[in-house]
Order: structure tokens, then C-alpha cells, then sequence
């Protein structure tokens, strides 16, 4: 079942670019706030959220913590909003 919480953590265009700074790979939270101009602590909060909804998860190495994307989430939601859209065109045709 699709978490609600992850529609609300999507609805963010901040975490929505954080989501796309994570497609090409792990980043420390380090280099993924020097990608805005917000706050240290403002994009820990965004990145608090998407944890929430597990949309991204932690990966420690050494002294480094790493985000990195939760493509099984993203493959439910995917699934979930093409299964929607198939209900759609059987009922119209």
C-alpha cells in the first residue's frame, strides 16, 4: 500500500529536486545542502520528511552518512498511479 505520507513529502519542490540530486547517486547531506540556499537545518528537515516516507534511506560509511533513494518505494508509487491510469482507459472503452 502507498504510504500517504510519501504524496505529502512529494508535493514539496525542495524535496522534489533533493529526490532528483539523489538519482545520479548517494550524496552526504553536506553536498546536497550546498546545492540550495537554504540552511544546513532546513534541508535536514526536508530530508527528515522524505526518510519519513521512505522515499530516501541512510547508508554510514566511516564517519559519513549517505542518502540514497528508495527505488522500491518509488517503483510502488509508480505502480500504484499506472494502475489508476489503466482503470481510466478500460472504462472508457
Amino acid at each position: 500500500m502507498v504510504k500517504t505520507n510519501a504524496f505529502k513529502a512529494l508535493a514539496d519542490p525542495v524535496r522534489r529536486e533533493i529526490l532528483e540530486l539523489l538519482k545520479h547517486g548517494p550524496m552526504r547531506a553536506g553536498d546536497i545542502s550546498s546545492r540550495f540556499d537554504l540552511t544546513p537545518a532546513t534541508v535536514s528537515y526536508h530530508l527528515k520528511i522524505l526518510k519519513q516516507a521512505d522515499l530516501i534511506f541512510e547508508a554510514h560509511e566511516k564517519n559519513f552518512i549517505y542518502y540514497q533513494l528508495n527505488t522500491s518505494v518509488l517503483e510502488e508509487l509508480f505502480l500504484w498511479i499506472a494502475n489508476l491510469e489503466g482503470g481510466t482507459h478500460a472504462q472508457n472503452k
